[in-house]
């Protein structure tokens, strides 16, 4: 009488179309995942990608401000960016991303908050045009 022994070897066939299936699935979802809030940014050819370690300041169209994703109240924003920088880095830089159709007087009083809140450097970020 033959007994049956245990088969050692493993299916490699299905661990194969797993990980092509999340790797692709990994390739379509990673570029929708920016940070921050949805904002209208102008567009210009002179933006350069932005390191993304640092603090991204957003302003809605609605004057709305967040500190990356979290919304603040003009009257608490230095406060809280102060509070902020104080566990990152000095060199840290922060990133402001304004809607394009914000008044320019607030887009400059926001950046005097943001140099009183003790940011040393500022990055402005905005889309490139489409070809």
């Amino acid at each position: 009488m033959k007994t049956k022994g245990l088969i050692s070897e493993m299916n490699m066939t299905s661990l194969a179309d797993v990980s092509i299936t999340l790797l692709v699935i990994f390739m379509i979802t990673a570029p929708m995942m920016t940070p921050g809030i949805d904002v209208n940014l102008p567009r210009t050819d002179a933006s350069l990608p932005h390191d993304e370690e640092g603090i991204t300041v957003s302003i809605k169209n609605t004057g709305d401000i967040y500190i990356d994703t979290e919304k603040v109240a003009v009257e608490d924003f230095e406060r809280i960016l102060k509070k902020n920088l104080e566990s990152k880095p000095p060199s840290i830089i922060v990133y402001l991303r304004a809607d394009e159709k914000i008044d320019y007087g607030y887009a400059i009083d926001i950046i005097g908050r943001m140099r009183k809140a003790g940011v040393r450097e500022l990055g402005l970020i905005a889309d490139i045009p489409l070809e």
